[in-house]
C-alpha cells in the first residue's frame, strides 16, 4: 500500500488555504512512495470555514476530479502530522488509495446499503442528533467487527459533515451538495482494508476498581457493599471534616465505568499496568448526596458495573498517548526486518519522513476539544507526542465534541487509527 498524500494549511481566506493544500497533495502524488490514483478523500475544516463548507468541497472536488468520494467534518480544531490548528481558519485533506469495492461513503441520502458488508467504519456525527448513543451502537452492530472510530462535529457556529459518494444517492432525493447537518455520516470499510485502532483515556486511577452494588439511574449508592461517598473519600484520602479540601479533590476526580458485557480479558476496569482500556467509559462526577451517601455521575450506572475513580493530569495523558502509539508500532513492525527498513524506522526526528517501511499508509486522529496542546503542555504538544511515538506518518483528524470507538461515545479521549498494508 502506498503512502496517502496529505496536506494542511491555515489562511484567513479559505481559497488560499485550499491552494496551499492542493500544492502539497500534488507534490506528494508525484513522489514514487505516494499514492498516484486516490479515490477517497478525508476533509477536516475548523469552524472558521463552516459557512463556506459547500464552496470548499465543490472547489476541492473540482480540482481533484480523480477523487470520487469525500468524507469529513468540522472541529473547533483540526489535526495534522505534528501540528494542531486551534482557533484559526484551517483545513486538512488526506487522499486514500483503497480498492473501490472495499469502502462506501454513507450519509442521510446515501445510507449503508445491503449490498456492502462493512467490517468497520469511520463515523462523523452531530452531537444534537436524538438518541445518538443508540444510533452509534446500532451502527456498530451492522459491522462485522463491531468497531467504529470517529467523533462528533464541534463548532461554535454551524455543525457540518462532508459525505459525497461517487456511487450516487437515493433516487428521488435529488443530488446532494455533499454537505450535511445532523445525523451520522462517514465511510464504511470492508474486511480488505486493514486498520489498527487504539483509544487513549489519559486518566490515572487513584485506587483499585469497585463493583457497583446499588444504584438508581445515574446515582451510585453502594460500591462493594459500602456507601459510595465513603468509598470515594477513602480513595481520595480526604475527609468531610475539611470540606474545602474534600470538595477540591472531588472536583478533580472522574469515574471510569465498565459494563460487565464489555469486560476485557482480565475482567477488571483497572489493568495490571494501572491503565484504563477502551472498555472503560470515563464520566464526570456531577454531584454528591450526603444524606444517602450517593455519588452522581454523568451517565447511567447499574449494579454489576465496575467503577474506578480517576484523575487527569499532564503526565498521565502523555504516558497513555505514548503507550497506545507504542502498541500500534509493536503490532505493525515485523519480527525480522531488512536493513533499509530498520534504517527508516530508526531515523532521527530531523531525518524522519513518511516511509512505507513503517507499514502505515495514513492515520486518522480524533481527540477531544478539551485536550489538545494546552492539556499536554504547549501548542501542538499532543500531535508532537504522536509523531515522536508513532513516527512520521501521513495524518489528519479533528478535535471533537465527543469521540467514538467501538460502540461507545467517549469524552476527553483520543482515538488513533492507522491504515496499514
Amino acid at each position: 500500500m502506498k503512502l496517502f498524500p496529505y496536506g494542511h494549511a491555515t489562511h484567513p481566506q479559505w481559497a488560499m488555504a485550499a491552494g496551499l493544500v492542493l500544492a502539497q497533495l500534488r507534490a506528494q502524488m508525484a513522489l514514487p512512495d505516494y499514492a498516484h490514483s486516490p479515490t477517497l478523500a478525508l476533509l477536516y475544516i475548523t469552524d472558521h470555514y463552516a459557512a463556506a463548507a459547500e464552496d470548499i468541497l465543490a472547489h476541492l472536488s473540482a480540482e481533484l476530479p480523480e477523487v470520487t468520494d469525500w468524507a469529513g467534518t468540522v472541529g473547533v480544531g483540526i489535526a495534522a502530522n505534528n501540528v494542531e490548528y486551534f482557533d484559526e481558519p484551517a483545513l486538512a485533506v488526506m487522499l486514500c488509495e483503497l480498492p473501490t469495492d472495499q469502502y462506501r461513503v454513507f450519509s442521510g441520502v446515501a445510507p449503508l446499503g445491503l449490498g456492502f458488508e462493512a467490517h468497520t467504519a469511520l463515523v462523523h456525527a452531530d452531537g444534537e442528533t436524538p438518541d445518538l448513543a443508540e444510533l452509534i451502537a446500532e451502527m456498530a452492530a451492522r459491522t462485522d467487527s463491531g468497531y467504529l472510530f470517529g467523533g462528533l462535529a464541534s463548532s461554535r457556529g454551524e455543525s457540518v459533515q462532508f459525505a459525497l459518494g461517487g456511487d450516487g444517492f437515493i433516487r428521488g432525493q435529488g443530488r446532494s451538495t455533499g454537505v450535511f447537518h445532523g445525523g451520522l455520516s462517514g465511510v464504511a470499510f470492508g474486511e480488505g482494508v486493514r486498520l489498527v485502532s487504539r483509544v487513549t483515556q489519559g486518566c490515572l486511577p487513584v485506587a483499585k476498581s469497585h463493583v457497583v452494588t446499588e444504584a438508581e439511574r445515574n446515582v451510585v449508592f453502594k460500591l462493594d457493599g459500602e456507601p459510595a461517598l465513603d468509598v470515594l473519600l477513602h480513595d481520595l484520602d480526604v475527609s468531610l471534616d475539611r470540606p474545602q479540601q474534600a470538595l477540591d479533590a472531588v472536583r478533580a476526580t472522574l469515574a471510569g465505568l465498565m459494563h460487565p458485557a464489555d469486560a476485557a480479558s482480565d475482567g477488571h476496569a483497572v489493568s495490571r499496568t494501572g491503565n484504563f482500556g477502551s472498555d472503560v467509559l470515563v464520566r464526570h462526577i456531577i454531584g454528591l448526596d450526603p444524606s444517602r451517601q450517593g455519588v452522581a455521575l454523568a451517565d447511567l450506572a447499574e449494579p454489576g458495573m465496575e467503577l474506578a475513580f480517576c484523575q487527569r493530569n499532564v503526565q498521565a495523558a502523555r504516558a497513555d498517548l505514548m503507550r497506545v502509539c507504542a502498541e500500534i508500532r509493536e503490532e505493525l513492525e515485523p519480527e525480522e526486518m531488512a536493513v533499509g527498513t530498520a534504517h527508516a524506522l530508526g531515523a532521527s526526528e530531523a531525518e524522519a519522513a513518511p516511509h512505507p517501511a513503517r507499514r502505515i499508509a495514513g492515520a486518522v486522529y480524533v481527540s477531544c476539544s478539551g485536550r489538545g496542546g494546552p492539556h499536554f503542555g504547549g501548542p501542538s504538544a499532543e500531535l508532537q507526542i504522536v509523531r515522536r511515538a508513532l513516527g512520521d506518518v501521513p495524518l489528519v483528524g479533528f478535535f471533537a465534541g465527543g469521540e467514538i470507538a467501538r460502540h461507545h461515545l467517549y469524552g476527553y479521549t483520543g482515538v488513533l487509527t492507522v491504515f496499514t498494508a
